[in-house]
């Protein structure tokens, strides 16, 4: 299989003193490889409230292409693409948040509750580069 254009993919979520922490942890496996590690830090809110974030960062291609692969069910995936030029950032930087009330449910939608930073690899390190390969990488997940 061949590289995909990212050198990481960062996915995390905060589990607040409301929350089960094991429902917002399969809410993020929705995304993650089977048996893939999250990372758990706990730290307190402004009101002294126990809030654990939990998060994962993909490096291996392999896992780089599941995430991808999974994003490809997003309902709105060709508005999704049609914005890529407005998620990347200027250090070419992939930004998007997910639904973690439906990825609970095993559903992938945008939404609120998960954050996804993906660094796009372009050379030299242009935002119109990094977004052209995000793009050819996603519209290949989708093959």
């Amino acid at each position: 299989m061949s590289s995909v254009p990212f050198h990481y993919v960062d996915l995390r979520t905060f589990c607040y003193a409301t929350e089960d922490e094991k429902r917002v942890e399969e809410a993020l496996r929705t995304y993650l490889p089977d048996e893939f590690e999250i990372e758990r830090q706990v730290t307190t809110g402004h009101h002294g409230d126990r809030i654990v974030v939990l998060s994962a960062r993909l490096e291996n291609a392999d896992d780089v292409r599941h995430v991808l692969d999974c994003l490809t069910d997003l309902p709105d995936y060709d508005t999704f693409l049609d914005e890529l030029d407005d998620r990347v950032s200027e250090d070419c930087s992939l930004y998007l948040t997910l639904d973690k009330q439906a990825a609970f449910g095993g559903e992938v939608r945008q939404g609120d509750g998960i954050t996804l930073r993906g660094k796009v690899e372009a050379y030299p390190a242009k935002r119109e580069s990094a977004v052209e390969n995000a793009r050819e990488a996603f519209e290949a997940a989708r093959e």
